[in-house]
């Protein structure tokens, strides 16, 4: 027994020494704070273990109105099982700019901070608007090694701010979300993001098609971060959470300590009230109540294809045509949702643990249009076949 012991703990101590001469070392806080915790992936509320910055809300908040007709339509059976099945926490629909339907599960309420993933990424997208509109950035088309002149690569001269926001990148990136030596596993654990960054070359030719990767949004807030100089919580507290009158304090997850990088590509963790108003500010082409935040045409831009063989895509944000409805929506990993019938004037905005299965021939998993359709039908739309 003493031997088996000794055996196990010199194994253990091998495999701990190799992890940190290997770069790995990352991996034991993904052991802690995911595996270890029971899950296989990142959760809604992983962000209680990772140092946070504040995102400050307004001094004088903005409620949304209540709608007239507030929670009177009651949620099909159908919808209830489905929002049981797939570990759904809050489920949000605003009509006219007031709300119409809310409800929360499993312990959450409105107020409840839940992590939103790649909801972020279009947060990011917008802070590029307003880079452009304050004049630290000049447009979509200037170079990143304008900014971070390290970046490697044989194309790493050509790729641009635009390229990172719309996905077409060329960036060496694996986007595996369930594989814990990945890097995009890596890149939510390491101390030194940028670093993790830098080392991956931009080895495609860049601005010729569509390729989701999360390491293009994170040098995209790495280039922003130094074209205002400032950190990018401060920038959008001010560009956007203050002004629109988010009720609540929001946090975004940083690499390290106090000092670190926002971790742009994900990780911003708010409520599903104030998550609805980068929704309302896209929907309304950039102002909030007549306060131009953010410029018209790039709204434009953001939300229309960059590429024909991609329509599912514009700059920061994923589009859909639903039963004649034109759709825009931010989305992010495991389900969080804000989506976005502009044409309806109305939003939808669904938090959760699980989502749903692929479609065939389909571009989004089925819970999207459950959702959407669940929207609809409570804002007592007529809808298309």
């Amino acid at each position: 027994m003493r031997k088996n012991i000794m055996t196990l703990l010199v194994g253990l101590a091998f495999a701990y020494g190799l992890l940190f001469v290997t770069g790995y070392d990352w991996f034991l806080k993904g052991l802690s704070v995911i595996y270890l915790t029971g899950h296989n992936t990142a959760f809604l509320d992983d962000y209680k273990h990772f140092d946070n910055r504040k995102v400050k809300s307004a001094n004088i908040a903005q409620p949304w109105a209540r709608h007239r007709n507030y929670n009177q339509t009651k949620s099909p059976a159908s919808l209830e099982a489905y929002h049981k099945a797939t570990k759904t926490v809050a489920f949000l629909v605003i009509q006219n700019d007031s709300v119409l339907h809310e409800k929360y599960y499993n312990g959450y309420s409105s107020v409840s901070k839940s992590n939103s993933f790649s909801v972020v990424k279009s947060m990011v997208s917008a802070l590029l608007g307003k880079a452009i509109m304050d004049g630290h950035v000049k447009s979509l088309d200037q170079k990143v090694k304008d900014f971070v002149p390290e970046l490697q690569g044989p194309y790493a001269d050509q790729v641009t701010l635009g390229d990172l926001s719309s996905m077409a990148s060329g960036m060496q990136w694996d986007e595996k979300y369930y594989n814990p030596f990945s890097v995009t596993a890596a890149a939510y654990f390491v101390e030194d993001i940028t670093q993790l960054i830098i080392d991956q070359p931009i080895n495609i030719e860049p601005g010729q098609a569509f390729r989701y990767k999360s390491g293009a949004t994170q040098l995209l807030g790495i280039a922003l971060t130094r074209a205002i100089q400032k950190e990018l919580s401060t920038y959008l507290s001010e560009s956007f959470w203050q002004p629109m009158g988010a009720e609540q304090d929001a946090l975004w997850e940083l690499d390290s300590q106090a000092s670190g990088m926002e971790k742009a590509y994900c990780c911003f963790a708010s409520n599903a009230r104030d998550f609805a108003r980068f929704g309302k500010l896209y929907k309304d082409h950039g102002k909030w109540q007549g306060e131009v935040l953010l410029d018209s045409s790039f709204v434009a831009t953001s939300v229309k294809p960059r590429f024909e063989a991609s329509p599912e895509y514009g700059y920061g944000w994923w589009l859909e045509t639903y039963k004649g409805h034109r759709v825009y929506m931010e989305r992010g990993h495991l389900g969080q949702y804000i989506i976005v019938f502009p044409d309806l004037d109305l939003i939808t905005v669904r938090l959760g643990e699980l989502k749903g299965k692929s479609l065939e021939g389909k571009p989004y998993t089925e819970d999207i249009y459950i959702y959407m359709d669940a929207a609809l039908e409570m804002a007592g739309h007529v809808t298309k076949n």
